[in-house]
């Protein structure tokens, strides 16, 4: 699996299980990355089981990292795509339930969510730092729409 930022490439494990962004806190004497609390709802990470974490630098932020987090879900199931493309397929699919944190305010005043590979869900009806559940009501090649479902997770 490949993910593009910008200007570089980065190559991710086929088993990756989840992808959010989270803030490195103190806590006593250790670092800790909390776990979405949506990731242990939906079945991506059970509590007690040992993972491997990379941490990537958050590349685009104007001021640095803010500490937001977007969850997204560890497995999303890709129609059967017809013909030889070599486009990537969206990481989503209409009728889909994801939960998301709304990281950024769209032109025309809808919230943005990243998930998979930076592909954008515009959530209508959202603010900055939100997160909520949403259905995907619309997919495109470089964008999908999602409707909030349940304003807090």
């Amino acid at each position: 699996m490949t993910f593009r930022w910008r200007y570089s490439t980065l190559e991710i494990s086929d088993e990756l299980l989840c992808l959010f962004n989270a803030e490195v806190t103190v806590k006593d004497d250790e670092y800790v990355v909390e776990v979405p609390k949506s990731e242990i709802e939906t079945g991506s990470v059970d509590p007690g089981d040992v993972y491997r974490v990379a941490l990537i630098e958050r590349h685009g932020d104007a001021g640095g990292s803010d500490g937001t987090s977007s969850s997204t879900s560890s497995t999303s199931s890709s129609s059967a795509s017809t013909g030889a493309s070599s486009e990537p397929q969206p990481p989503v699919e209409e009728g889909e339930i994801r939960y998301v944190e709304i990281e950024d305010i769209g032109k025309q005043g809808d919230g943005i969510a990243r998930v998979e590979r930076g592909y954008v869900i515009i959530v209508p009806d959202a603010e900055i730092g939100e997160r909520v559940k949403v259905e995907v009501t619309e997919v495109k090649s470089n964008f999908a729409v999602g409707e909030i479902i349940d304003e807090e997770y």
